[in-house]
């Protein structure tokens, strides 16, 4: 643009200098009509220039806009159809909808879905409470995997007033279609002894989208029998909705049905759908007992099609049915492919009762064996209480793993940070995506960041997982080499996303946490693992390599986020969302100036992990291309003369900034920045925090580094870092510290402990501590202190509220942000178990 804009200016220029040739008696007096012919010959060169500049800005426009949205070409590192049936049979199905309370999908673009809902009826006056999805305000909890093993069985408790539920599934192998399942769901009064025990509706529904037939058949009193079904993916299926018992008994308890079936509104109505059809009232009379109204849905198998209102059977099925009967009791439902009920010589048995029991016991006892294998807690003298937290947040991890399908939206990037040409985001190519979330009920889908925190402890328990995670999101890479930062993929995701977070921008990076478990595998010495690595090192190649040159700063080995949000008046300091630490400071004037010191250090790991990587695989291209490049940001001298600040004595950011920056009430405005003096100016951010620290938190520093005291000083000074529920995300020391950013966005990352950084600094303690050095036995000690402080507050919190957090309070330690958290803060477990 500025080149173009320098050509137009020139041009014109030519102008008058031949109109002064012409008056002094030069080439230009030939006459009138030689006149005009220059004219017009400068004319058409001016035109022509400006039409080939024109229509290279567009070319180059479009070009770019096309790449952001084309796959990238690089073979998968996944194996073809490796989520289907044929090729992971146990992996077909699972809990892979993490926001809702209780359900189960196929891995498949187009799944067979079911679910729970359900009420407790006459608790409050007008409809019922109904429960679905997982939210942050409903009132429901704690909840959550007390089991999980990522694959085949699971156990959860649900609290909800005065209701105490236990949702437990077991899948059984068979077949060529993933096998069977069975569910029990056991709903009894949270205290024993209740005089007025509850009447309560269950809801168990099954979704289709359309392409699979259900041909359900009622019994008496609006009782489904079963569900018969058929599909491409599943063959022929059942559903069998067995008769409600009393808790650990197998005799009947009396029960009332109601019955409701329509085509698919849509998966993010189901929840209205149902509470608009919950308008009738029933009697629900248990034989010797006074009977009890209760409000219910239509109470005949009569179908209803919305095809009028252009939602018809092209969208599916909806199938629910009501169970209401008092509490205590348990419900089982099971799920039988034809495949798997005609295998081999061997007598069926369906999976419930006695035989489902037995089941669910020993899952859960290989559980708890393969638990302490893997992590030895009970082996390290920690309690039983500490053990089920560990179990806790490990399952609660593997039971927030979702399947995801979907297109989401891209907006390309024109190459000119702050460019004013328009360009509308597009849709991205249809992908699937097989991940953890950070939260069931506040961030249920895929954010990239996070994820490689949440396969350092996936990865322990089962490397396979790890390997179907990193390959999916290794799927998603563009063209250029770019994966979105948070994948909002389907109808249920969009649903749950502001508007405004919907759009990805192809400029902005994240952290490459991903790396960081890849790191892991090539210590694991896992055949599986080698495999794996050698399928995904071109695309592993292409990300790292659109990261270090996209997010290039202004100095050679200087890097920048590229994404900081505009210095509005309404801002104490412009976000940078890019880099995962959102409002954590930055120079307070955004310039293309700055250097930021948490990416150098993210793209050094990068650096060193591809080489390590590439040398392994016998890529001596690749090695030999980026081995400079590791090398350089491994040298102490380059990062000193970046990011050293003597004036300040640690590591930081540089731009252009000053500390003279504050919120005030300006009416009616509200809280408007002001900048007062000193004015701002190149130089180092004073802002110590975590930042400050990440050449130590990836282990960049030399053990004998004169840079490493400096840094173990502010760690562990209450003062600035140091708490006794962990470090502080900024020291207590900085003007920022606890400040909002504007009138609505309280502090985030300005004080409160995280554990992801917390694991981090954990990782990076032991390591020093482990290596001979003048900081040896500090080092060690530090960490003691720290895993005691970290570990002891989570475990308290967890005691008293029954939830992981976000983050937690540097002054009192309690749980913040949303809840539940088992993302990253699962990382709990790995600081339990000292595996770093």
């Amino acid at each position: 643009m500025a080149r173009g804009e320098r050509r137009r200016r020139g041009a014109p220029a030519d102008g008058p200098r031949t109109t002064e040739r012409a008056v002094r008696g030069g080439p230009a007096r030939r006459g009138g009509e030689a006149r005009g012919s220059a004219w017009r010959a400068a004319l058409g060169v001016v035109v022509l220039s400006l039409a080939l500049g024109l229509s290279g800005c567009w070319l180059l426009a479009w070009h770019r806009a096309r790449r952001a949205v084309t796959l990238h070409s690089a073979p998968p590192a996944l194996p073809p159809d490796s989520s289907s049936p044929a090729v992971a049979p146990d992996l077909f199905w699972g809990t892979y909808r993490p926001h809702v309370y209780f359900g189960m999908k196929t891995r498949s673009p187009k799944p067979l879905l079911t679910g729970l809902m359900w009420a407790q009826q006459g608790a409050t006056p007008g409809t019922p409470k109904l429960r679905h999805t997982c939210e942050q305000g409903d009132g429901v909890g704690p909840y959550g995997w007390e089991f999980h093993d990522g694959l085949s069985f699971g156990r959860q408790h649900i609290q909800d007033g005065a209701l105490r539920l236990t949702t437990e599934f077991v899948k059984r192998p068979g077949g060529q279609h993933g096998g069977d399942w069975s569910w029990r769901v056991t709903v009894e009064p949270q205290t024993s002894g209740t005089s007025t025990l509850p009447l309560v509706s269950l809801f168990f529904y099954v979704v289709t989208d359309g392409k699979e037939v259900l041909v359900p058949e009622v019994g008496a009193k609006g009782q489904l029998k079963f569900i018969s079904g058929h599909s491409s993916e599943l063959g022929d299926f059942r559903f069998t909705l067995m008769a409600p018992t009393n808790p650990g008994d197998t005799a009947p308890k009396y029960s009332s049905y109601n019955v409701f079936w329509s085509s698919n509104p849509g998966l993010p109505l189901l929840t209205e759908m149902v509470k608009s059809r919950l308008n009738s009232w029933f009697q629900h009379r248990p034989p010797g007992a006074s009977p009890e109204r209760y409000l219910g849905l239509p109470g005949s198998l009569k179908w209803e099609d919305k095809g009028s209102s252009g939602q018809g059977q092209g969208q599916g099925q909806f199938l629910i049915q009501q169970v209401t009967l008092k509490v205590p009791f348990s419900v089982e439902l099971v799920f039988e492919s034809g495949s798997a009920r005609a295998r081999g010589s061997q007598p069926w048995e369906q999976l419930a009762g006695s035989l489902l029991t037995r089941a669910l016991e020993s899952h859960a006892d290989t559980f708890r064996e393969h638990f302490e294998k893997t992590f030895q807690l009970k082996g390290k003298g920690l309690s039983p209480e500490e053990q089920a937290l560990g179990q806790a947040a490990l399952s609660g991890l593997l039971g927030g793993i979702g399947y995801f399908y979907g297109q989401g939206l891209v907006l390309a990037d024109m190459g000119v940070e702050g460019s004013e040409q328009k360009v509308d985001p597009a849709l991205f190519p249809p992908v699937p995506l097989f991940t953890a979330v950070p939260s069931r009920s506040f961030f249920p889908r895929g954010f990239l960041w996070d994820e490689g925190f949440h396969q350092l402890v996936v990865q322990r328990w089962d490397p396979r997982i790890t390997r179907e995670v990193l390959g999916h999101w290794l799927g998603l890479l563009n063209a250029d080499g770019w994966i979105g930062r948070e994948q909002v993929l389907g109808d249920e995701a969009r649903a749950r996303v502001p508007p405004e977070f919907l759009v990805q921008r192809a400029a902005h990076a994240n952290p490459p946490t991903l790396l960081l478990p890849i790191a892991h595998m090539l210590e694991s010495g896992d055949p599986a693992d080698f495999a794996f690595l050698h399928r995904a090192f071109p695309r592993l190649r292409a990300w790292f390599s659109w990261l270090y040159k996209s997010q290039a700063g202004p100095v050679p080995l200087s890097y920048r986020w590229r994404g900081r949000d505009p210095a509005l008046p309404t801002l104490l300091n412009p976000k940078t969302l890019p880099s995962g630490l959102d409002d954590y400071p930055r120079a307070s004037h955004p310039s293309a100036s700055e250097r930021h010191l948490d990416l150098r250090c993210w793209v050094a790991l990068g650096a060193r992990v591809l080489v390590r990587l590439a040398e392994q695989l016998g890529e001596a291209e690749a090695a030999a291309e980026l081995g400079p490049l590791a090398a350089s940001l491994e040298a102490e001298e380059s990062l000193d003369e970046l990011h050293w600040a003597p004036e300040l004595g640690v590591f930081a950011d540089f731009g252009n900034h000053t500390r003279a920056v504050q919120l005030k009430p300006r009416p009616p405005q509200g809280l408007v920045r002001v900048v007062g003096r000193p004015h701002p100016r190149l130089q180092y951010v004073d802002a110590l925090g975590y930042v400050s620290l990440f050449p130590m938190l990836l282990r960049l520093l030399d053990p004998n580094s004169s840079r490493l005291g400096p840094l173990l000083d502010v760690l562990a000074d209450s003062r600035h870092l140091w708490s006794p529920f962990g470090l502080r995300s900024l020291a207590a020391s900085s003007p920022f510290y606890g400040q909002r950013n504007s009138e609505h966005d309280p502090p985030y990352w300005r004080g409160a402990v995280w554990l992801n950084v917390n694991y981090l600094a954990l990782g990076a303690l032991y390591h020093y501590g482990h290596l001979e050095g003048p900081h040896q036995a500090r080092a060690a000690k530090l960490h003691s202190e720290l895993r005691a402080n970290v570990v002891g507050n989570v475990w308290r919190q967890y005691q008293a509220t029954g939830f992981l957090w976000e983050q937690y309070s540097d002054r009192d330690g309690r749980g913040m942000g949303c809840r539940p958290f088992q993302g990253w803060t699962s990382l709990v477990l790995l600081a339990m178990a000292e595996d770093y």
